[in-house]
């Protein structure tokens, strides 16, 4: 039987989308400028289709990997504690170590921060908030959700 307070959260398909098209215009921006310090430098001039790829190609690939990156970001919340999952690592803190849980500004985005027993605190991969693509409409449902679910757990358990 699967745990009754068992919770996910993962960023929005907008939210992925975005942060794939980021990345890959900062990868074309590295590629454009190394293959422009290679021709300035006397290296061949490279073929127009050759600049525009460098340009193009890595932008138009970032959208589908951010949405693949999407399926394996995210945060799990159980009777175990709160897993925080992206694409390279996996964490958990128990809820024995989490002493608060709060949403706070970081940078340009609203991002859940959990507060640990030691005085560390963690940043949730999701769910967070911010402008343009970054904006979760449901954000406040979501740390809501995350609340109860973390004052449930410390204070007596989740009724079934």
């Amino acid at each position: 039987m699967e745990d009754a307070s068992a919770a996910s959260f993962r960023p929005t398909w907008q939210q992925s989308l975005a942060r794939g098209l980021y990345l890959g215009v900062l990868l074309s921006a590295v590629g454009v400028s190394v293959a422009l310090l290679a021709t300035l430098a006397g290296a061949p001039s490279l073929p127009t289709r050759c600049w525009l790829l460098l340009a193009l190609g890595p932008s138009l690939a970032g959208a589908p990997v951010g949405l693949l990156w999407r399926r394996r970001a995210g945060t799990v919340v159980d009777a175990g504690g709160i897993r925080t999952e992206s694409p390279f690592a996996a964490e958990v803190e128990p809820w024995s170590r989490v002493v608060d849980l709060r949403a706070e500004r970081r940078g340009g985005r609203t991002v859940v921060s959990v507060y640990l027993s030691s005085g560390a605190s963690k940043q949730l991969t999701a769910p967070y908030t911010g402008e343009f693509f970054a904006a979760d409409p449901r954000f406040e449902m979501k740390v809501f959700a995350l609340s109860h679910l973390w004052r449930s757990h410390r204070f007596g358990g989740v009724p079934s």
